[in-house]
């Protein structure tokens, strides 16, 4: 019996974080200005996108106590952003990062229960944790959190809001325009909540959206973070890049689905994915080439090894070998709210597998951050692209991506209209909109 064939889920994140954006080319536009963030949605919208994904940032990063070049230096707030892209779009769903640790259940569930609504049924919720104090510093509570207990922390803030989203019921609310009449249940809203971290009881003031709940997102990669996405989420994105490693990620987190009463679709996972079109595959390498050299310049590399080494490393030339001095191992003081900085947490052991790849293949310092800083990227033309797409999907390395252009904002705009339609082609692609919720187009159930 042959498996049936996947339909694959295709999502667009605005860029600006994570060192994606070429600023130098020409083409290269505002990560302010309202009508770069309508391009960049409706483009995803005319290719049916499954939806649209904002990342945040709740404090700039700094590096030697300046704020760095490695992202967009500030943005407008999410949930602004979202509302009004609700009135330029009809089914494009609508994901924001919210954080899980500075913020409130109530006031999170009531934004997103309203933007829910302005949409109708288009919201996602990224449900995210912070364990840094630099970051909470913008905060009354500041750095309060130890950093082993933000999942605890995580799952009690999205329990706590699923009880608000779910504290109307649809039959509740009723209204008689003839006799000049709207009533509720008097259990309309009511919510009590008490737990180590939330102690709150009142009445939830948005009756149930369209969708019920947001779909749920999560971008957790340690062992905590795969169990809360099992436990919790609609989608979980993936920084596990290779056809190989995407394989094991998915069979890992699919195999923990069970245990929580779920089945193999009730979770979807979206690794982010760059691209780069060319007419021909050997045109598409050397511009993909050129556009990683773009986003990581001399200065940006160095600025990058800081972060890791964790000292300063302004006097080296990027275009020579890697430092011969070993990382600082204590205390991080060099970069602050800055993601790298936890994803090599033994820099001893980094630099000494990097010094080795840098000398097996002849790797400048700018070389060796170009590839170890590279994330999943499609480089073809757009038929090699959708092939590679469609292999990926199939062979369960994922069931879909969540796609970063590094212009902003036409970079969405050649892949749609090229590689999109021979997805269609495949008919492992939607040619149209089935339904009207994000979680139609995500085939959830619940």
């Amino acid at each position: 019996m042959s498996k049936p064939v996947k339909q694959i889920h295709l999502a667009a994140q605005f860029p600006g974080v994570n060192n994606t954006t070429v600023w130098s080319d020409p083409r290269s536009g505002s990560h302010v200005e309202f009508a770069s963030f309508v391009h960049l949605a409706q483009t995803a919208e005319r290719a049916k996108f499954d939806f649209f994904f904002l990342a945040e940032g709740l404090r700039l990063r700094e590096q030697k106590g300046k704020i760095h070049d490695l992202d967009v230096v500030g943005r407008p707030d999410t949930f602004t952003v979202l509302a009004a892209l609700a009135a330029v779009t009809d089914r494009l769903g609508l994901a924001g990062t919210i954080n899980s640790t500075f913020n409130e259940p109530y006031e999170v569930a009531r934004q997103f229960a309203s933007l829910d609504h302005l949409s109708g049924g288009r919201a996602a919720w990224n449900v995210v944790t912070s364990w840094d104090a630099f970051t909470g510093e913008n905060f009354r509570r500041g750095g309060f959190l130890a950093e082993e207990d933000r999942y605890e922390r995580a799952r009690a803030f999205l329990d706590t809001a699923l009880e608000l989203f779910d504290s109307w019921r649809g039959d509740e609310i009723v209204a008689d325009k003839d006799a000049g009449v709207f009533l509720a249940d008097a259990q309309a809203g009511r919510f009590k909540h008490h737990d180590a971290h939330f102690t709150i009881g009142g009445r939830f003031t948005v009756p149930r959206s369209p969708q019920g709940r947001p779909a749920i997102l999560q971008a957790g990669d340690s062992g905590q973070g795969r169990e809360f996405a099992a436990a919790t989420a609609d989608a979980i994105f993936s920084r596990h890049s290779t056809y190989e490693a995407g394989r094991a990620f998915y069979a890992d987190v699919k195999g923990r689905l069970a245990r929580h009463g779920r089945r193999h679709q009730d979770l979807l996972i979206m690794p982010a994915a760059t691209f780069v079109l060319g007419d021909t595959d050997a045109e598409a390498a050397e511009l993909a080439r050129e556009v990683r050299f773009q986003q990581v310049s001399g200065p940006t590399a160095i600025n990058f090894l800081e972060q890791v080494w964790n000292r300063d490393l302004s006097a080296y030339d990027p275009d020579g070998p890697l430092p011969g001095i070993d990382p600082d191992p204590g205390e991080h003081t060099v970069t602050r709210g800055r993601a790298a900085v936890r994803m090599y947490g033994d820099r001893l052991a980094t630099a000494r597998e990097w010094r080795a790849r840098a000398e097996a293949d002849n790797l400048s310092l700018r070389e060796l951050v170009v590839e170890v800083t590279a994330r999943q990227s499609f480089v073809g033309t757009a038929a090699s692209v959708a092939e590679e797409i469609n292999r990926f999907v199939q062979d369960d390395a994922a069931d879909g991506f969540i796609l970063v252009p590094h212009i902003t904002p036409g970079g969405l705009d050649p892949f749609a209209d090229t590689v999109v339609p021979l997805l269609q082609e495949r008919g492992v692609f939607r040619a149209d909109y089935e339904g009207t919720t994000l979680r139609e187009h995500l085939g959830l159930t619940r």
